[in-house]
């Protein structure tokens, strides 16, 4: 099974370009769940049927597992299973029958405009690190990328011309996000002071950079979002994530069709 489990890794990998991140959480899923099995007395997928599954869910339930990771174990082994049937390594498929567990309904948490406006002012903009985390703040909000895009964002992907950034997304799709006059400037003085500061002699690619001149991770950025929070004094949650949220929330408050924020 474990050979099996490898070969599938390796088509997520190279076919299938599932990210570093996707693949990891598809093998520890899928490793745990051949445990289980192996426990059970049962040393072949073939051999492993409906109730099966079932009983494995019922465990993840009875050790206290959320419904969230619960949904994606799920994935995982239906996503096994479909590739053993593809590859005819089974005949049946006993995913077939396996629903997701029902979510709990949650509304998207966003900030309300004088929210943002409270956050944005926290940092000091004299400093270099205050320039690079108030760029940070406006271009989650700004452009409603993800924290892992922003991260990555390089010199060359930015075209200032036409107020335009390439990102690469989930699944590496590529696509380019806007951003407007505020960030511009925030963006230029940045460029043209803080970040030369940062780097004194050095160089890199990447537009943030810790104070080690290193791309900055995005645990770093959640860890300048925590600091920010707390200084503006706002008794809200807020994380990378739900300045994407914000992004679009504002959006559609100001008038924009539904299927281009998506």
């Amino acid at each position: 099974m474990k050979n099996q489990i490898e070969d599938f890794i390796k088509y997520l990998e190279y076919e299938r370009n599932y990210s570093k991140h996707t693949i990891s959480n598809y093998q520890r899923d899928l490793l745990f769940f051949m445990n289980y099995l192996t426990k059970e007395g049962i040393n072949n997928f073939k051999d492993v049927e409906y109730s099966g599954i079932r009983n494995y869910l019922g465990s993840l339930y009875n050790d206290k597992y959320n419904k969230t990771s619960i949904a994606r174990h799920i994935s995982s082994i239906r996503s096994l299973y479909k590739y053993l049937l593809k590859e005819h390594i089974i005949t049946n498929n006993p995913t077939t029958l396996i629903s997701n567990p029902k979510q709990d309904k949650k509304l998207p948490n966003f900030l309300y405009y004088n929210d943002v406006e409270k956050l944005m002012s926290v940092p000091d903009k004299k400093t270099a690190m205050g320039q690079r985390d108030a760029l940070i703040l406006e271009m989650l909000y700004a452009t409603g990328m993800r924290v892992s895009e922003l991260v990555s964002v390089k010199l060359k992907d930015i075209d200032t011309y036409n107020r335009t950034i390439k990102i690469m997304g989930k699944g590496s799709k590529e696509r380019y996000v806007i951003y407007g006059g505020i960030c511009e400037e925030l963006l230029e003085l940045f460029m043209n002071n803080g970040r030369l500061e940062i780097l004194k002699d050095n160089d890199s690619e990447y537009l943030f950079l810790n104070r080690n001149k290193d791309k900055i991770t995005t645990r770093a950025v959640e860890m300048i979002i925590e600091k920010i929070l707390k200084k503006s004094g706002l008794k809200v949650h807020v994380a990378p994530h739900t300045l994407r949220h914000t992004f679009a929330t504002h959006m559609l408050d100001s008038g924009a069709d539904l299927k281009i924020v998506q």
